[in-house]
């Protein structure tokens, strides 16, 4: 596996992009995570160089990780990720192998079986090797592992360049552990510890070394414990590894114990989902706030707001809990005061967080950066979603003074010109030029391929504040403040009109991308414009054409709805923006048809995406994947960089499967419904299990039946209940 990150752009390249010479589905990679921490790998475990390592805080805390057998690489037999995450095993065997040492005798190739097994915890990486000796003579093996610490910036593995970093400090060696360190030019000390069970028979800065004699027949097996953070247990490894496994076990069970279940009768899209849910739950961080879902594995491992308030959206049917967990994080970290330096302004919510040493030095922008123009927006909207979804009306009430604060960023900041729209222009020279979902240098353009020039008025901002509006209208009218509710839905239709009279173009048959800086709209069929339904802001009339334009053959691949139609002069489908085909772009347009009654459309969407999964390895939806057309007997062209898992992805099967059954709740009535609701082609029946509301929960059954879909309850509590409303 080749991870090198090419030479690397410089830092105030537009957009800070991810530069590699080699793409990450060259060579399969495996991803870990728990916490602030996740390990990249090959497939055998390794961490070969390049990109791979474990890394925590946005620091890489092991750069280089290897184990040989008498000098020699083992052979990868098998390896996997449990069902749920929440460890890796290989199953690996040896080659024809050289003396141990002198004397020694030569190893037959397949005599020894290798097993590692490995998760990460708390900080701490802990693995167990076990060796078992098939043959029927005793060998003496020697095992090597090799390891290192660069403690590189996250920015820095991804290809940015540094004119100076700090200081290695020599390994400090113990008997059975070894630390490495590093003192960063911000002054932080960062450590990582290696311990091993039983203690090597020879231990140095960058390797531990052990001779092994196994009887035929018999078993050896050793324990390594990797911390970047935190105190090592005072057992041993071996028992720390058994604790820990337990620990995180418990962890797994109480957290999935919170979600909704699904059962079907396609045994593929059961896989999908289980593994949809498992990514979600592995890049689910607990903070003080609730559970927050880090963005993506390897480059965004980290609190996105944008991200987050989408994958809460997509998910708030299946666990409420992770939306009100969003919500409480990035109102403890709303701006407060106004920094160009941050793009911070009093309201606004929260882009990105970092931790390693680029972002604390101002290197990079992101060590707490609010340039995203949508994300306040969207905070509102998910904060209105969650009451109606659990009619938890005290949470809301301590959000309110949060809600305020962003309802007031939407007037006097988000519209910068006072025209009645919303607009994005940056304010610091290296911060993000585009502010809305694509974020890309080259996103945002006019139908000549000319970049637009801000401040950018994009489509989808207009839908959120239309949307922002009603959602705050509806958490006042839960309030008693029936006037001020109606003055904002006053507002929201006010903006609608205008909305409709500047962004809809004939023409075209869609919403403009966006107004440039003079207003001037930027012509070009984009997959925005879809967002117009999920807000809610289109005008029912213009819902049939819009739908039609997204599914024409020019932007539907037949693997879901491109960022950019392929008649566009911009173009292309192996771009970030301008071409590819993003899970979670598709999943919010989907619900858009559904609410606008296009529930074939929806399902069509759906059925696309679960093609799409059923081809991905371990049926895990990637960020994006190439816009190419889809081909007989081909699954999806990959993007080369693309992350795996991501959490809007990880969400957007929950979010179609929503759309698609016309699921909504009502707390008051203490009833779930299912408006309209479709099964698509590849589903003939399908199980809900533990929906809840009001502390109650109900097990619902639907089956197809004479092209309707038919509902029945097979398990409740707490008095809820179920109703289906037809057509």
């Amino acid at each position: 596996m080749d991870l090198t990150p090419a030479e690397g752009p410089p830092l105030d390249e537009p957009g800070f992009p991810v530069a590699a010479t080699a793409s990450l589905q060259e060579g399969r990679t495996t991803t870990l995570k728990f916490g602030d921490s996740f390990a990249l790998a090959d497939h055998a475990g390794e961490l070969p160089g390049g990109a791979a390592g474990l890394y925590h805080g946005d620091t890489r805390h092991l750069s280089r990780f290897a184990l040989r057998l008498n000098g020699t690489r083992p052979m990868l037999l098998s390896a996997a990720l449990l069902e749920n995450n929440a460890a890796l095993g290989c199953d690996l065997t040896n080659p024809s192998l050289p003396p141990a040492e002198p004397g020694a005798a030569p190893v037959p190739d397949d005599r020894l079986h290798l097993r590692r097994s490995r998760f990460l915890f708390q900080g701490a990486w802990f693995e167990r090797l076990a060796i078992r000796n098939f043959d029927r003579v005793a060998h003496r093996v020697r095992l090597d592992l090799s390891f290192a610490a660069d403690f590189a910036d996250l920015f820095e593995a991804r290809g940015a360049r540094r004119p100076a970093r700090g200081q290695m400090h020599p390994p400090l060696l113990e008997r059975d552990a070894v630390t490495l360190a590093y003192t960063g030019l911000d002054g932080q000390r960062r450590e990582t510890r290696l311990r091993f069970d039983p203690a090597p028979d020879r231990l140095a800065g960058n390797q531990a070394s052990y001779l092994v004699d196994i009887p035929a027949g018999g078993r050896r097996a050793l324990f390594i414990e990797i911390r970047c953070a935190g105190s090592a247990a005072p057992c041993s490894p071996r028992i720390a590894f058994g604790q820990a496994l337990r620990d995180g076990r418990r962890w797994l069970r109480r957290h999935v114990a919170r979600h909704a279940r699904i059962e079907s009768s396609n045994d593929i899209f059961n896989e999908a989902m289980k593994r949809a849910g498992a990514d979600l739950t592995m890049l689910t961080t607990e903070t003080p706030q609730g559970p927050y879902p880090y963005a993506g594995i390897p480059w965004y491992s980290t609190a996105f707001g944008r991200d987050a308030l989408i994958a809460a959206l997509h998910t708030l049917w299946y666990d409420p809990s992770l939306a009100r967990g969003v919500l409480g994080f990035l109102a403890a970290n709303q701006a407060t005061t106004l920094d160009p330096a941050t793009e911070a302004e009093p309201g606004k919510i929260l882009h990105e967080t970092r931790q390693g040493e680029m972002a604390i030095l101002g290197e990079v922008p992101f060590r707490r950066y609010y340039g995203s123009a949508d994300a306040t927006l969207l905070f509102v909207m998910l904060a209105g979603a969650y009451l109606d979804r659990s009619g938890d009306v005290a949470t809301l009430k301590a959000l309110w003074p949060n809600i305020e604060a962003a309802l007031a960023w939407i007037d006097q900041y988000g519209d910068s010109d006072g025209d009645g729209f919303q607009e994005y222009s940056r304010k610091r020279a290296d911060g993000l030029l585009n502010q809305g979902w694509k974020d890309s240098h080259d996103a945002i353009s006019h139908a000549d391929g000319r970049m637009a020039e801000g401040p950018i008025a994009l489509v989808e901002l207009q839908a959120y504040a239309y949307a922002a509006w009603r959602a705050a209208a509806r958490i006042l009218i839960r309030f008693g403040e029936g006037e001020r509710a109606a003055a904002l839905e006053a507002r929201a239709e006010e903006l609608r009109r205008k909305f409709d009279a500047a962004f809809w173009d004939e023409q075209l048959g869609t919403y403009v991308l966006a107004l440039d800086g003079q207003k001037q709209p930027c012509r070009v069929r984009a997959s925005n414009a879809g967002h117009a339904l999920f807000a809610g802001i289109a005008l029912p009339e213009r819902a049939p054409r819009l739908a039609q334009t997204l599914l024409d053959p020019s932007h539907f691949s037949g693997w879901g709805i491109r960022t950019l139609a392929s008649g566009e002069v911009r173009y292309n489908p192996m771009s970030y923006h301008n071409g590819s085909v993003w899970p979670h772009d598709n999943a919010l347009i989907a619900e858009g048809f559904a609410r606008y009654g296009l529930h074939a459309e929806a399902a069509r969407v759906f059925t696309a995406i679960f093609d799409a999964a059923s081809a991905a390895e371990q049926r895990r939806l990637p960020e994006l994947f190439c816009g190419f057309p889809r081909r007989a007997g081909e699954g999806p062209t990959l993007y080369p960089v693309a992350c795996a898992p991501q959490a809007w992805a990880a969400t957007t099967p929950f979010a179609l499967l929503r759309a698609c059954l016309g699921l909504g709740f009502d707390p008051a009535g203490s009833t779930v419904d299912f408006d309209k609701p479709v099964l698509p082609r590849f589903l003939q029946s399908l199980t809900l299990r533990n929906v809840t509301l009001n502390h109650g929960h109900l097990d619902i059954a639907l089956q197809r039946v004479d092209g309707e879909v038919a509902m029945h309850v097979v398990g409740r509590a707490g008095g809820l209940q179920a109703v289906v409303r037809s057509r």
